[in-house]
């Protein structure tokens, strides 16, 4: 009787270890893949860990940053132009 208790026991722990993911040939380490979307997600994040510019400072203009700050005193700010990204279709029941 006591057997049965283990059998019992060992069957209800089975389903458990069936999600541990490791790879018993290597030790019972975690698989290589293991966090590779991670690893892939914070590759995608990267432009560039190196560029290369052919100037240390970028060109800029005191005098338009000078007119935007005059511009934004007054309340004379430039609207920008209204860019729409998605067109609307009317639509209709068909009755």
């Amino acid at each position: 009787m006591n057997i049965d208790r283990r059998c019992w026991l060992l069957l209800g722990v089975l389903p458990m270890l069936a999600g541990c993911e490791h790879d018993f040939a290597s030790g019972g380490r975690p698989a290589s893949a293991f966090g590779e979307a991670n690893r892939q997600t914070m590759m995608a994040q990267v432009v560039d860990p190196d560029p290369q510019y052919d100037t240390l400072v970028p060109p800029t203009s005191g005098e338009h940053s000078a007119q935007a700050a005059e511009r934004y005193r007054q309340e004379k700010v430039k609207r920008p132009d209204r860019v729409t990204s998605t067109q609307v279709s009317g639509g209709g029941s068909g009755r």
